[in-house]
């Protein structure tokens, strides 16, 4: 019975990627006050359709995943109009201009750094 459990978990394990249902976009790099950062985009599936803020291809339940400083953030989309924005309430992220996108935190006032696309 162990002999087929290893063979059984290791088929799951491939397949757990092609089951996931976010499909990430390539991750976009870019240097942010100084330190490189990695912005991975994911459009997640849908978890509120009857919000109609689809906008550049992301959708309700979308993220980004930023790694930075050996910290690794997931920031979900928030519903504001416009360039689609990610928020979890104290880090926030906005690609306006791609090139130099707006990446910020709340620590009592709020530190912004600027960025730059490696």
């Amino acid at each position: 019975m162990p002999t087929l459990l290893a063979p059984l978990l290791a088929l799951l394990i491939s397949l757990l990627a092609w089951l996931h249902p976010a499909s990430a976009e390539a991750a976009e790099q870019y240097l942010c006050a100084g330190d490189p950062l990695s912005a991975e985009l994911y459009a997640g599936a849908v978890d509120a359709p009857g919000i109609p803020n689809i906008s550049e291809g992301t959708v309700p339940g979308a993220f980004i995943v930023l790694q930075w400083r050996g910290v690794s953030l997931q920031l979900p989309r928030t519903n504001n109009a416009g360039v689609p924005s990610y928020t979890d309430g104290r880090w926030w992220w906005q690609a306006l201009d791609p090139d130099h996108p707006d990446f910020a935190q709340r620590r009592g006032a709020i530190e912004t750094y600027a960025c730059d696309r490696a």
